[in-house]
């Protein structure tokens, strides 16, 4: 089973690649993706999808509006995947 700091691990690799101008900056979970990450809705859509192929899960596009922080995200990646 994967772990948190995994899911973690991955979506900032995730983040750095579909925002590289980002490379380099702390992403922690409290970084508040679209402000402190200064990433507009296409990005964060983009990276969305990416997450999604990536762990394999499918994060309904009523709850994007509600992931704010990079720990959202992982939460909501976490949920998803399947129970070991």
């Amino acid at each position: 089973m994967i772990t948190r700091q995994e899911i973690l691990e991955k979506t900032r690799e995730v983040i750095y690649e579909c925002a590289p101008d980002l490379e380099g900056k702390e992403l922690n979970e409290n970084t508040v993706i679209n402000t402190d990450a200064a990433i507009d809705s296409m990005g964060f859509t983009l990276i969305i999808c990416r997450l999604e192929a990536t762990f394999d899960v499918r994060i309904p596009t009523r709850q994007w509006q509600k992931l704010s922080t990079l720990g959202d995200v992982v939460t909501a990646i976490e949920k998803r995947l399947p129970k070991a």
